[in-house]
């Protein structure tokens, strides 16, 4: 398969979440496609590697796991903190946690 599907695969999974990032309020819908957004640029960073023939995009996108990885344990807390104490997880009332 050409390695030129494969980053418009990654532009197409890209645009789907930047899509729902600005059109959803739901913030767990939200988060899911910020998600979306981080694997196609490591689907991006993935293709680049492979063409040009070094390892460099895989050790990105292996950084890049691990930071989603943390930011899901913050976002899914704060998520938790805001339906616990609004029993909405709208993001338009993420700005009434403010003390």
């Amino acid at each position: 398969m050409n390695p030129v599907n494969y980053l418009y695969l990654a532009a197409l999974l890209f645009t789907i979440g930047a899509t729902g990032v600005l059109i959803r309020r739901n913030a767990i819908v939200v988060f899911m496609c910020v998600e979306l957004m981080l694997n196609a640029c490591n689907l991006a960073f993935v293709t680049f590697s492979r063409m040009h023939g070094n390892l460099d995009g895989q050790i990105i996108a292996f950084f890049t796991m691990v930071v989603a990885a943390a930011e899901v344990v913050v976002g899914l807390a704060i998520i938790v903190s805001l339906f616990r104490s609004r029993h909405s997880a709208s993001v338009d009332d993420a700005s009434l946690m403010k003390l």
